[in-house]
């Protein structure tokens, strides 16, 4: 009998470890489409705020434990970029989003995307977004800059 029920209990905990490993539901190509349009958004919003210096808009767009990994290869928190925002002083600057790609996983996105001013070193980037109670929150971020070379360094 106790080895019934060993097996019965084994067998339990075995199927509740496959149900928790399984891949999210799939979203219906509409549910996608919606959210990549407001990842996408949230994305132009946060490159608004950052260009006025609004600090707060960008808090309500990082999530608490989001952290960051600058085009200088720094790490930062969220307090350590909206302390930095309130002390940097704000350069106008005409920024231009190159096409952005949008991955959903269930409660969490992956967008990576490119922007630069024109002429200027452009920046690619990959922020991570986590859906929590309902809200899309940047959790995660990388930038790397990609200088503009007019002709090769070297031959090839």
């Amino acid at each position: 009998m106790k080895m019934v029920v060993g097996a019965l209990l084994a067998m339990s905990i075995g199927a509740m470890a496959v149900a928790d490993t399984r891949a999210p539901m799939h979203l219906g190509a509409t549910g996608a489409q919606c959210i990549a349009a407001t990842l996408k958004q949230l994305e132009r919003d946060w490159a608004a705020a950052e260009q006025a210096g609004d600090s707060d808009k960008i808090g309500r767009i990082l999530a608490d434990d989001w952290t960051g990994v600058s085009v200088e290869g720094k790490t930062l928190t969220k307090e350590q970029l909206l302390e930095h925002m309130k002390r940097a002083k704000r350069e106008t600057m005409s920024v231009e989003f190159g096409p952005m790609n949008v991955k959903v996983l269930g409660n969490v996105a992956i967008v990576q995307g490119s922007e630069g001013e024109t002429g200027a070193a452009k920046d690619i980037w990959m922020d991570v977004f986590a859906n929590r109670d309902g809200k899309w929150v940047a959790i995660r971020s990388q930038s790397t800059r990609i200088a503009t070379v007019s002709r090769p360094r070297w031959p090839i």
